[in-house]
């Protein structure tokens, strides 16, 4: 091919001169040219010009749109995403693995044609059954465009219509032919919580389902500590070691307790010996290993472990003995770490606490003397000096605020208010950070191998975006030299001076972070501003909290000339598969459970169609507004076709929408009173319109 030979951009006609096409040929000509060019084989260029498409070879997961085209997320997360037209995902459904070649079209983003379907994300399905004339269909639930499942007669498992159903698909789409499959289980009614559960468990593959022989294992845990469990153990039971905790809470990871001393403070932080009951290669360890992470939910739980564990031997219950790994850290007064030391040990928490107990008793509403309580103005203060000292090293405070739903006794939503943000949080918040900063800290010396909770720098394309962005609002983002660093950031946070600006800064430092994850090569938290971090606090809920705590049983017991009695820790190349398998795992949960209270929020919001609130612009898209109500902790769209008064565009830089002839702008910050329009249970979705003015 002549491009070939002549690399660079060159216009249709010269190439067309140059491989010897005639007059009557060149429509053809310029028809093919444009057909190579759909087929990524050649870049189309601004001028009609062409040249040899640059192709990569990527592998991602697909995420599809209701209109049949679909992106590429590729597993890389430098690399974008990548367009796929309808026409090249005919046989694919939404999150299947797919190997793709992409290119970059004219305007720079990257297309793709399928190369070949890697693995299937869906071995079953969950959906409404419906009977029609010729066949019946098992219609998924979800966001997600999936093809509606054909049900032959006699597989449809005598299910009622409009039952929820598990669906197994037996044949995949293709050549234009929808999916086919039967019945394996019917669930029962759509609005049963208990279904709803079940309903999210298939949607985001989670494990719900113990096995019988994790089970077993557990039931055969003593429930209650030996004195040959204390062996080797420092004795702890006298010290006031206390719980802080929600007030739903069942289970309890850690306890805390400060003491003062003569240069400042000692913190010992007490957490769950829970690899002392979970050994690996167990069917315990297996089931705990595949979930994860524990997922909450408004109103119930599917726990990493069995709650004979969880809740039980495992659980810091007040007045019980139990078995911990403690951190014990010596701070100066103004908060800066002096020593630390790590050891097994037995403690007898003395008081099961709440948050709002602990934040009455600051507040001076309860007698600290209460028991549990004693040590609460050291607490407070060191807690104090341990923010500053995290603050002034860079590490970044955003407020991001969570719905909190309110169950009835039918486990329907009766209230979504904003969760609250007590200084009773904080103190365990930052006894937590040190705990875990001083473990990092720790196996780092050892040079062992251990999973690190990473936060890398954001991405310098985002990094200018962001500049770009927030200097159309009189705000100014800083660099150091090196690149950036924590410090920068929250130098921007300090101009938030007002509600809006906070708005606009919080939300434009979220969108331009990375996400957390776990790696066994250490790349520092960029958005606490350590160097070295990792998670240690909770091994009731949290797989890579386990791994740490048995790498650190073998440095303890290795220091005291012992064998640990915990079992083998992983090779480093078994923990960089454990950690990419764990980060994915832990992005499972935290969709499922946003989900969840999506979901809550329409079924709560569904009873207020055409009433009116009052609401703040969260943020502005291009096809409309997010949102957020003042009276209800809840969020909808305001689409840009419900603005009827003018026509509207986006200014992408500004983001915000600016009408073309009444020049009316809408923008973050902005108060508006609407009034709810439609909710879609199924989309998860709010529609909000404006409220008609007289």
């Amino acid at each position: 091919m002549w491009l070939t030979d002549n690399p660079g951009a060159h216009a249709a006609g010269e190439i067309g001169r140059q491989v010897g096409v005639r007059r009557h040929e060149r429509r053809h000509f310029l028809a093919l040219l444009a057909d190579l060019a759909d087929r990524g084989l050649l870049e189309r260029l601004k001028g009609d010009r062409y040249r040899l498409a640059a192709r990569k070879r990527l592998e991602g997961v697909l995420s599809l749109h209701r209109d049949g085209y679909g992106f590429l997320q590729v597993d890389n997360v430098d690399q974008p995403d990548v367009f796929l037209p309808a026409r090249e995902l005919r046989e694919t459904m939404a999150g299947d693995r797919l190997a793709v070649v992409a290119w970059r079209d004219s305007r720079g983003r990257y297309e793709g044609r399928v190369e070949r379907i890697l693995a299937r994300a869906h071995s079953e399905l969950v959906g409404v059954y419906q009977r029609g004339r010729r066949e019946n269909l098992v219609v998924p639930l979800g966001k997600d465009p999936v093809p509606p499942l054909v049900i032959p007669r006699g597989e449809g498992l005598q299910a009622a219509p409009g039952q929820v159903v598990i669906a197994a698909i037996r044949v995949y789409p293709q050549g234009g032919q929808p999916p086919r499959g039967r019945i394996m289980r019917i669930l029962g009614d759509l609005h049963d919580p208990e279904v709803e559960l079940l309903v999210a468990a298939h949607r985001f593959n989670l494990p719900h389902q113990f096995s019988p022989e994790a089970l077993a294992v557990a039931e055969s845990v003593p429930q209650a500590v030996a004195e040959e469990d204390c062996a080797g153990r420092r004795d702890l039971r006298q010290l006031p070691f206390v719980t802080i905790d929600g007030a739903t809470a069942r289970d309890f990871d850690d306890a805390v307790c400060v003491e003062e001393t003569a240069d400042g403070y000692l913190l010992r932080v007490a957490i769950a010996d829970v690899a002392h009951y979970v050994r690996p290669g167990t069917p315990l360890d297996r089931d705990a290993r595949e979930r994860g992470t524990s997922v909450y939910f408004p109103g119930r739980c599917l726990p990493m472990l069995p709650e004979t564990l969880s809740n039980g031997i495992c659980s810091l219950n007040p007045g019980v003995d139990r078995l911990v790994l403690v951190a014990e850290m010596g701070f100066s007064v103004d908060g800066r770490p002096q020593r630390a030391g790590f050891y097994r040990a037995v403690i007898r928490s003395a008081a099961r606490l709440t948050y709002r107990q602990v934040q009455k008793a600051i507040d001076g509403e309860l007698p600290s003397r209460q028991e549990g309580l004693e040590q609460l103005p050291a607490m407070v203060h060191l807690a104090e000096v341990l923010h500053r000292q995290r603050v002034e090293q860079g590490s970044l405070d955003l407020d991001l605020p969570e719905a909190e739903v309110v169950l009835d006794l039918r486990g329907r939503p009766e209230a979504i208010i904003r969760s609250e943000r007590l200084f009773a949080h904080r103190i365990i918040e930052e006894f937590m950070l040190a705990a875990n900063q001083a473990v990092a800290g720790f196996l780092e010396e050892r040079r062992v191998a251990f999973p690190y909770r990473i936060h890398e720098p954001p991405a310098q394309e985002k990094i200018l975006s962001l500049q770009h962005y927030l200097a159309h609002f009189g705000l100014g983002l800083n660099l150091s030299p090196d690149g950036p660093a924590p410090g920068d950031f929250h130098d921007l946070l300090r101009q938030a001076d007002d509600p809006v600006t906070a708005r606009i800064i919080n939300q434009a430092l979220l969108q331009a972070m990375k996400q957390a994850r776990y790696a066994v090569d250490n790349a520092g938290h960029f958005g606490l501003g350590m160097e070295c971090y990792c998670h240690f606090t909770s091994p009731i809920r949290r797989y890579p909290d386990l791994l740490v705590h048995r790498v650190l049983h073998r440095e303890i017991t290795r220091d005291r000339g012992e064998e640990t009695a915990c079992g083998p820790v992983p090779r480093r190349s078994t923990l960089e598969t454990l950690c990419e398998q764990l980060s994915r795992a832990e992005r499972r949960a935290m969709e499922a459970e946003r989900d969840q209270v999506q979901l809550k929020k329409c079924q709560y919001m569904e009873k207020k169609i055409g009433d009116t609130f009052h609401g703040v612009v969260a943020s502005v898209r291009s096809f409309g507004m997010f949102i957020e109500l003042e009276e209800v902790f809840v969020e909808g769209l305001l689409h840009v076709s419900a603005l009827e008064d003018d026509l509207y565009h986006f200014e992408e830089d500004l983001q915000r929408l600016v009408g073309y002839n009444r020049h009316r702008i809408f923008q973050v910050g902005d108060h508006l009173e609407i009034r709810v329009a439609r909710v879609d249970q199924e989309a998860r979705q709010i529609d909000f319109v404006l409220r008609e003015t007289p």
